[in-house]
């Protein structure tokens, strides 16, 4: 294998050393593109969101401090419907709501079994560009677009108690996706039909159909608005250059 740095022959380094142009070698960066991609719901499909609220967080990080005298049973404080709801949201430091990077990233990276991609490539070539951060845990967020309603829905919990869950849901919803990946690995047709089989076939938030935990209930579909643009911008690759040197 060549190496990169040739050391002299002598024992000490020269001080200066004239390299000629031939000798200079350029370093291939990765070719990447930005799509930013008009998003609207799936036609009947709602989307429905669920953070882990900063208040559950503070319940578990009490209770583990506490130890064994957090194991005792404690009487149950009366459940605050609109706190939950509140907790539920992913609100961003600018005040607007959103949903994660990466709950629209995996759902690309999960396309590419449709279409004959390798996942592991797709893992290392396409990634979600952030419109903001949490403002509770700097979680990167896609702002979504339009107005969340509070959501019940009767739930049986993993002991088998039932239960009613309180959630942020978007009737009608729209966002602008920004998508940046390798253009060496992916061409612009593949990232927009990724694009598509997400939306589509796969889903986002709670109750989409690639749920690892159920089958879905066809909720967080979206698709394409093919009445706005389509704009791509190529990220500059940066220059980086090394020179070989020889010894005298």
């Amino acid at each position: 294998m060549q190496k990169v740095v040739e050391k002299p022959h002598k024992a000490e380094l020269p001080k200066k050393l004239d390299v000629p142009p031939s000798k200079r070698s350029a370093i291939s960066a990765p070719q990447f593109v930005i799509l930013t991609v008009p998003l609207k719901n799936g036609p009947g499909s709602p989307l429905v969101i669920h953070a882990f609220s900063a208040k559950a967080r503070a319940i578990m990080r009490e209770a583990q401090e506490a130890g064994s005298v957090g194991r005792k049973r404690r009487p149950k404080d009366p459940k605050n419907f609109d706190e939950v709801y509140q907790g539920a949201r992913h609100i961003s430091r600018d005040g607007w709501d959103g949903a994660t990077c990466a709950t629209f990233r995996n759902s690309m990276i999960s396309a590419c079994r449709l279409v004959g991609f390798k996942m592991t490539i797709g893992k290392l070539s396409v990634f979600v560009e952030a419109d903001g951060n949490s403002a509770a845990d700097g979680t990167p967020l896609v702002r979504i677009l339009g107005e969340p309603v509070p959501f019940e829905a009767p739930v049986r919990n993993a002991s088998g108690v039932a239960d009613i869950r309180v959630r942020p849901r978007w009737d009608t919803w729209t966002a602008n996706l920004r998508v940046r990946y390798d253009r060496e690995q992916f061409s612009d047709e593949d990232v927009i039909n990724l694009i598509v089989r997400a939306g589509a076939q796969c889903g986002i938030g709670e109750g989409r159909p690639d749920s690892s935990n159920s089958f879905g209930q066809g909720w967080g579909l979206f698709e394409i608005d093919t009445n706005l643009p389509i704009q791509l911008y190529e990220v500059p690759a940066p220059k980086i250059e090394f020179m070989r040197s020889t010894g005298r």
